[in-house]
């Protein structure tokens, strides 16, 4: 294996496995309002991310984008939804509902798969029908057990899902998309904390130990996303694609085995239906990456 491909996968993997174990972050942070974490994770992010587009030299991409109304637009659409997912998640988590998180980042991808067919017309094929069809029996499950839609697990997966496609149109950079949201979000973050009645709003007040933990809001954003920004050059998007389930998974663990939340076997029922959904998508990418590899390559006709 190149020594790129390998320094990619263990990117991907830090990316992935930071962004599993953010939770235990947000969990510790349970004694801060979620709505004051999350301005605090746009303050702090925006900072960073400037600091790193001046390191990088990524400002001729910043500018360029600033000067197009249509990527502005869209930005402004895909900030919306970021920080509706950002603040859901932290609410969530502070709020023992990191299994409905979980939950909804293992939907994600099948969300995904239903913008594609909605936006570029793409088709399915029987295998991924099936597993549409197994993440609506889920849902639809969750409803007559549970007597209510697991909106913590929709709100996160479908946000992210319209994000993704927003920014797969946009065509922007993450470092560039990161620094235009966040710069969107900078003055409701300011505001927030300036109004704010919550007695660790003022950093002034706070103790040194509290402020370098709300600091910690930024890196907690910023590394898993330099990462994943820098194995995506150096790993193809399948791998990057098996490797996202890493995230859900750890919280999955975390949530079961560390917090105790309860996973009642009609809860368990919802993940295994999605789970079996998932595996089906896993079984026909791995199917479809043999395929092409076992197609001849054509000969060039002479000219």
């Amino acid at each position: 294996m190149p020594a790129s491909s390998k320094s990619g996968l263990m990117l991907a993997f830090t990316a992935f496995f930071l962004w599993a174990i953010a939770p235990i972050y947000f969990k510790e942070m349970s004694f801060v309002p979620a709505q004051e974490i999350l301005a605090h994770r746009i303050i702090w992010s925006c900072i960073l991310v400037f600091v790193l587009i001046f390191l990088l030299r990524y400002s001729k991409a910043l500018i360029t984008a600033l000067t197009s109304k249509k990527v502005l637009m869209s930005m402004l659409a895909s900030t919306l939804l970021i920080g509706f997912n950002w603040g859901t998640f932290i609410w969530a988590v502070q709020n023992n509902q990191m299994l409905s998180a979980s939950l909804g980042y293992y939907i994600n991808p099948l969300i995904s798969i239903l913008l594609g067919v909605v936006f570029f017309k793409e088709k399915l094929d029987p295998i991924r029908q099936l597993a549409v069809a197994l993440c609506f029996c889920a849902v639809v499950f969750e409803v007559f057990q549970f007597g209510s839609l697991p909106w913590v697990a929709l709100v996160l997966a479908v946000t992210f899902g319209v994000y993704g496609l927003i920014r797969k149109k946009a065509a922007v950079d993450s470092f560039t998309g990161m620094a235009i949201e966040t710069s969107f979000m900078l003055p409701i973050a300011i505001i927030y904390l300036l109004l704010s009645p919550s007695p660790t709003a003022n950093l002034l007040d706070n103790n040194a130990t509290i402020n370098w933990l709300l600091f910690a809001s930024g890196p907690v954003t910023m590394v898993p996303l330099m990462c994943f920004a820098a194995a995506a050059n150096r790993v193809n998007m399948s791998t990057l694609g098996f490797m996202q389930y890493i995230g859900p998974t750890g919280m999955f663990i975390l949530a079961v085995f560390v917090y105790d939340e309860p996973l009642s076997s009609d809860k368990l029922i919802t993940f295994v239906l999605i789970w079996s959904a998932l595996a089906m998508l896993i079984f026909d990418s791995i199917r479809r990456l043999r395929n092409a590899r076992r197609k001849p390559i054509q000969p060039v006709e002479p000219i």
